[in-house]
C-alpha cells in the first residue's frame, strides 16, 4: 500500500501555485485516496476495482472576497490557480465594500491517534477474498447465501497556504460490509478503520449468518410504542441526523436549532456524543481543508446540549475560532460538516441490554430515513435485517420491516443503557466521514402508526 501522491514533489507543486501574484492570498488543499475493493456473491468474487481520485481544491482571495476552482491533476494546477484568481478579481470588482473572508494563520500541531496500520497493509487481496469465500461457504452452509465487500484504501490530505499553512498526513482504511439472506431471514454487518484488525470480518460474519438463520419466519408486529435495543448501526443512522438539528455551523450562524439550547439536559445523563478528530475509532484526520486544527466537539456531554461544529466563515459569525470541520461535498457548497461523529460506549454487551427487557423489540438497522422536523428532530424509515421481538431477556420471534417517525432526540432523552462495542459506519459524500457507535436500549420506540407523542 503507497500514497496516491508523492508528499515531497506535491508539496513542492503547491508551494510553486502560492508564488502566483495574481491574487492577495491562496489556499490549495489536495485530497487524494487510492483504494482496493473486493466485492462478492453467492458463490463468486466479482467486479474486484482498484479506484485512485485525487482532487485539488483552490480558493483565491481579492480583498477578502472568495472564489473557488478544483482540477483532478497536477497538471491542470496552474490552470485552476489563474481561474480561481480571476474569479476572485470580478467578485471584489463588482463589491463595494471589501469581503469578510481571511485565511487561517500557523495552526498547533494536531494529535489524532495512530492513523497508518500494518494490518491493514496486510489487509491485501489474497487476505480480503480468503475472507469472502468463508463468509459465502458458512451462508452456503447455513442454507442462504452472503453478498459484499471488502476494501481497503489509503488517504492523503494536504493543506497549503500563503498564510503560512504547510500540513500533510496519510491513513490507512479498512472497511467491511455484508448481508446474509437465508430463506426470508437477513442480517447485516458493517464496519470501518483505521485498523483492519479491529473489524474482526471472521467472527461478525458467523454472527451475522446466526441471524439470518434465526430471523426466518418474519411476522407483523401491531404498530406501537416499544421498549428497545438497538443494534449499532440503528443508533449510528440515528446520530447522524443530529448535525440536521443545529449542530452544524451554518444552522448555529443562522440562529436555528438545537445549539440555541446550550446546556440543556435533553438526551440521557449516560449520553455522550461528539465529534472527535483525535479519537482512535472511525476514520480521523486531525486538520480539515482550510488548514484548521481540528478539535473535539460535544455534541451531547452527560446529556446536556453543546456546540456545533465550524469553518472560518460560520465561525466568525458566531464571533468563536473554528472548530476546523471545513469540508466540500460532490456538487454542495462549502460548509462544516461533522466527519467523525462518536458516541461513547458502555460497559455491557448487546446481550447484557437485551437481557434487562421482558418485552420489547430489537432493531438492528433502519433504511431509507428522512428528516421530517428538524425542531424535534424527527425522522422517518424503515426497519430492516434483523429484527426481533424481545421476550423474558430474549429475542425471539423474527419481525418484518416496518415504517417508523420517530424523534431522534425523544430516543437519545429515553436512553437507559448503552453497549460495549462501538462500531463505525461511513457517511454518504463525506471526506474521510464516519459515525461510530454503540448498541443502546431506551425507554420507548415508535413503530408503525402508533401515537404521536410530543418530545418533553
Amino acid at each position: 500500500m503507497l500514497p496516491p501522491l508523492d508528499e515531497a514533489r506535491t508539496m513542492e507543486a503547491l508551494d510553486a501555485a502560492l508564488r502566483s501574484t495574481a491574487a492577495d492570498e491562496f489556499e490549495i488543499s489536495v485530497l487524494a485516496r487510492s483504494g482496493e475493493y473486493t466485492r462478492f456473491a453467492g458463490q463468486v468474487i466479482h467486479q474486484p476495482q482498484d479506484i485512485t481520485e485525487v482532487q485539488y481544491l483552490v480558493r483565491a482571495l481579492v480583498n477578502g472576497h472568495p472564489y473557488r476552482v478544483a482540477t483532478a491533476t497536477a497538471a491542470d494546477l496552474e490552470r485552476a490557480v489563474a481561474a480561481a484568481a480571476a474569479g476572485a478579481r470580478i467578485r471584489a470588482e463588482l463589491s463595494k465594500e471589501a469581503g469578510q473572508v481571511r485565511l487561517a494563520g500557523p495552526q498547533p500541531d494536531a494529535a489524532p491517534g495512530p492513523l497508518w496500520y500494518a494490518d491493514t497493509e496486510a489487509y491485501d487481496v489474497a487476505a480480503r477474498s480468503s475472507l469472502a469465500k468463508r463468509a459465502m461457504a458458512e451462508a452456503i452452509e447455513a442454507g442462504g447465501e452472503a453478498a459484499g465487500m471488502l476494501g481497503c484504501a489509503v488517504t492523503q490530505q494536504l493543506v497549503a497556504t500563503t498564510a503560512g499553512i504547510r500540513r500533510a498526513t496519510a491513513a490507512t482504511e479498512a472497511s467491511g460490509s455484508l448481508t446474509v439472506t437465508i430463506d426470508d431471514g437477513t442480517a447485516h454487518w458493517v464496519d470501518l478503520s483505521r485498523s483492519a484488525g479491529r473489524l474482526d470480518v471472521a467472527g461478525s460474519v458467523s454472527h451475522a449468518v446466526a441471524q439470518a438463520l434465526a430471523g426466518r419466519g418474519r411476522v407483523d408486529l401491531p404498530a406501537g410504542r416499544y421498549p428497545v435495543v438497538l443494534g449499532a448501526e440503528a443508533v449510528g443512522e440515528l446520530l447522524g441526523f443530529l448535525p440536521d438539528v443545529g449542530f452544524a455551523g451554518t444552522l448555529a450562524a443562522a440562529g436555528i436549532g438545537i445549539t440555541a439550547q446550550a446546556g440543556q439536559p435533553l438526551a440521557a445523563p449516560l449520553v455522550d456524543v461528539a465529534d472527535d478528530g483525535g479519537v482512535d475509532v472511525g476514520l480521523p484526520i486531525g486538520f480539515d481543508i482550510e488548514g484548521v486544527t481540528k478539535r473535539r466537539v460535544d455534541f451531547f456531554r452527560h446529556g446536556l446540549v453543546g456546540e456545533a461544529v465550524t469553518d472560518l466563515a460560520t465561525a466568525a459569525a458566531l464571533g468563536r475560532p473554528s472548530t476546523g470541520h471545513a469540508h466540500i461535498a460532490r456538487e454542495q457548497v462549502p460548509e462544516p460538516t461533522a466527519p467523525n461523529i462518536v458516541m461513547s460506549g458502555g460497559t455491557q454487551t448487546e446481550d447484557d441490554l437485551i437481557a434487562q427487557l421482558e418485552h420489547g423489540v430489537y432493531l438492528q438497522r433502519f433504511w431509507y430515513t428522512r428528516l421530517v422536523d428538524r425542531i424535534t428532530g424527527t425522522i422517518t424509515g424503515v426497519t430492516r435485517d434483523a429484527c426481533f421481538l424481545i421476550e423474558n431477556g430474549r429475542l425471539t420471534t423474527p419481525l418484518n420491516g416496518m415504517r417508523f417517525t420517530e424523534s431522534v432526540l425523544g430516543l437519545l432523552a429515553g436512553v437507559e443503557a448503552i453497549g460495549a462495542d462501538v462500531r463505525s459506519q461511513p457517511i454518504p459524500n463525506v471526506w474521510n466521514g464516519a459515525i461510530s457507535a454503540p448498541s443502546a436500549r431506551s425507554a420507548a420506540f415508535r413503530l408503525g402508526a402508533a401515537p404521536i407523542e410530543p418530545v418533553a
